[in-house]
């Protein structure tokens, strides 16, 4: 009879002890990179796929913009709906379905402050058999919290040149 006394009184202190911990927090600056990757993953296929553009629209805030560097000297501003249709078309003009399409991520940094994340990205693009070597960028995100969830409300994007290099210490 001892041992089962001995073992209940046992159990029933692990119990108290457990109840009395306070469960770790999430830690936000996690969640909002963890949107951002989600994103490079969906954008990122094999050949003969292509992504799953209503799971890419669930990452945005339906008014978020996205900016991307589109020629030397020209920057294009797009809705949701206007970034997935031009990523549309470079995949159907170059022929990328063929090959798959890859993005990586380099490097991130990221500042969260309560229900706003900056999430700035390093990230090399590459066609796969193009001959042509992976090309550099910078992707800097806005995002907001709501309801609990990271949604994405802004994209802007450079490309590096000689004259305008990655800054080191951004990403050291």
């Amino acid at each position: 009879m001892k041992p089962i006394l001995y073992a209940a009184a046992l159990l029933s202190v692990a119990l108290l002890c457990a109840a009395q911990q306070t469960p770790a927090k999430p830690d936000p600056e996690a969640g909002a990179e963890a949107l951002v990757r989600k994103l490079y993953e969906l954008v990122t296929f094999e050949a003969g796929t292509t992504p799953d553009w209503d799971e890419v629209r669930t990452l945005f805030v339906p008014e978020a913009v996205v900016v991307l560097r589109t020629g030397r000297e020209e920057m294009s501003v797009f809705s949701v709906d206007g970034f997935v249709a031009d990523f549309v078309k470079f995949i159907e003009d170059a022929k990328v379905e063929k090959t798959g399409f890859t993005e990586r991520i380099l490097g991130m940094k990221s500042f969260v402050y309560g229900d706003i994340a900056q999430v700035l990205v390093l990230f090399d693009s590459h066609i796969p058999g193009s001959g042509r070597e992976p090309h550099q960028g910078i992707d800097s995100f806005e995002l907001i919290r709501q309801k609990g969830a990271w949604r994405v409300v802004s994209i802007v994007n450079e490309r590096p040149t000689k004259e305008r290099p990655i800054p080191k210490e951004l990403f050291e």
